[in-house]
């Protein structure tokens, strides 16, 4: 739940990397994506749910010892993290835009819920935008 997209510099060319506010901006801009994506196909008989994995003990964390230590005692296994994305993907009462996580505190860990997302990924101007740059940058139009 944190993040907060730059339009003019989705690949981090133009200020110093961190890879955790990458790691935020590209959830944020795949909820972005959901809604803009939900818009786009409300005609049709089309589902578009998106997840969060909470706090799961993957890669992500293995250049941080710290990390590495808080695994331990916070983090889900990765199985267990890829639950939401499941329940996102088959769920048969999902309506477009829902989004699921983990529904322990913090969402960081537990059985995946709806929940709400960031209030920052609620711009459908932004949401709008960096659809228009994905198709630009990937050359690819959606109908």
């Amino acid at each position: 739940k944190y993040g907060n997209i730059n339009i003019d510099d989705l690949t981090w060319e133009k200020r110093k990397y961190k890879a955790w506010r990458a790691y935020g901006d590209r959830k944020i801009a795949n909820l972005y994506f959901t809604k803009e994506l939900s818009k786009r196909v409300a005609d049709k008989n089309i589902k578009v749910t998106a997840a969060h994995p909470g706090w799961t003990a993957t890669d992500l964390q293995r250049h941080s010892s710290m990390f590495e230590f808080l695994n331990q005692f916070f983090a889900m296994k990765q199985e267990q993290g890829a639950l939401p994305t499941l329940r996102a993907a088959t769920e048969a009462n999902a309506k477009s835009g829902d989004y699921y996580g983990p529904d322990g505190w913090q969402e960081w860990r537990g059985y995946p819920v709806l929940v709400q997302p960031n209030n920052l990924a609620k711009d459908e101007t932004i949401a709008k935008k960096l659809w228009e740059v994905s198709e630009e940058l990937t050359n690819v139009k959606f109908n």
